[in-house]
């Protein structure tokens, strides 16, 4: 980042004028004479990728390049300046609203470069999904915080590691422990009144579907994913037994694959801003296979509310508890 450099003139000024009044006591440093900012606000992160991320202070102008980054973000009380497809960020996640109005930087995949130099941003915060190319690209406009996007072996502590990493970049650090103490709150108030529900260890199966060239794609959110391991967290029991991806605990089936789960509550998020996403309330409505399942029989189908992003932070996490908790115990 850009320093002033020391007014070697200045210096000489202030030096006579010292002597003139007849101290020998040194001038004492400037914030006006020196770095730009007190020594002692430079901030030096390690992201995920290793790299030592240096900032001269608490970040302002920040760009995000995924959604779960502009989560946290806004939560923290931070307005982006720049942010990956704003219209699909609207529609997924109402939970935590843009309060501001942030350039589109492109999608989020494939950030504009030149939009986002545009911005001249203090900091980009972007995640292990975005390809070390652009990356690479986005260095060279500005400092870049990578985050790890998502961790199958523990998701819950790695959102709550983004969230700190964030925070301490952006200043924000007492607003993210309020946060995380508030999540925690929520988890054992969900945990509380499940059991007291005679529902602790109940089965429990989360997925989302799209319609894709008139063929329905499931997806099981499985014990390794972050809403399956916020489940278990709440005392519920995940149904899916198939291996989910590494990263996001993620599977993929089909209506069939569903008749494996048996007595289940079955839950899901569709979005009434993309007509694909929800193919339980539609496309299956006559399938005789969907039709025929247990949970479907039993009006145990629970359509949560829309915009909780499946891969947002504490906010969006505990909205989806408070959703699921009201579905059970209706």
């Amino acid at each position: 980042m850009r320093r002033l450099l020391i007014a070697a003139a200045a210096s000489t000024a202030a030096a006579v004028v010292l002597s003139a009044c007849g101290t020998t006591e040194p001038a004492k440093p400037s914030v006006e004479e020196g770095k730009g900012k007190p020594k002692s606000e430079a901030i030096t992160l390690t992201d995920a990728t290793g790299t030592e991320v240096k900032l001269d202070g608490p970040a302002k102008k920040v760009v995000g390049t995924e959604w779960n980054v502009v989560e946290n973000l806004v939560t923290l009380g931070v307005d982006p300046v720049g942010v990956a497809d704003v219209k699909g960020y609207a529609a997924w996640d109402d939970v935590v609203p843009l309060k501001n109005e942030p350039t589109d930087i492109g999608t989020r995949g494939e950030p504009s470069m030149d939009t986002v130099a545009s911005l001249t941003p203090d900091l980009i915060v972007a995640t292990s999904d975005l390809p070390a190319a652009a990356v690479k690209q986005l260095r060279k406009v500005a400092p870049v915080l990578t985050l790890t996007s998502a961790d199958g072996t523990d998701q819950i502590g790695q959102m709550t590691e983004n969230l700190d990493l964030i925070a301490k970049a952006t200043g924000t650090t007492d607003r993210a422990e309020a946060l995380k103490k508030d999540f925690d709150a929520t988890l054992a108030d969900a945990e509380k009144q499940l059991d007291e529900a005679g529902l602790a260890g109940r089965e429990f199966a989360f997925a989302d579907g799209y319609v894709v060239s008139k063929q329905v794609s499931i997806r099981p959110y499985t014990s390794t994913s972050l809403i399956g391991a916020v489940n278990e967290r709440i005392g519920l029991k995940n149904a899916w037994t198939m291996e989910g991806d590494k990263a996001y605990g993620l599977a993929t089936t089909d209506v069939e694959g569903l008749s494996k789960l048996g007595d289940v509550e079955f839950a899901y998020i569709g979005n009434e801003n993309d007509a694909a996403s929800n193919p339980f309330g539609k496309e299956l409505e006559d399938n005789a296979v969907w039709k025929g399942l247990p949970f479907v029989k039993q009006g145990n189908v629970h359509r949560l509310p829309d915009g909780v992003w499946m891969f947002g932070g504490p906010d969006s996490m505990s909205a989806y508890v408070d959703s699921v908790v009201a579905a059970l115990t209706k």
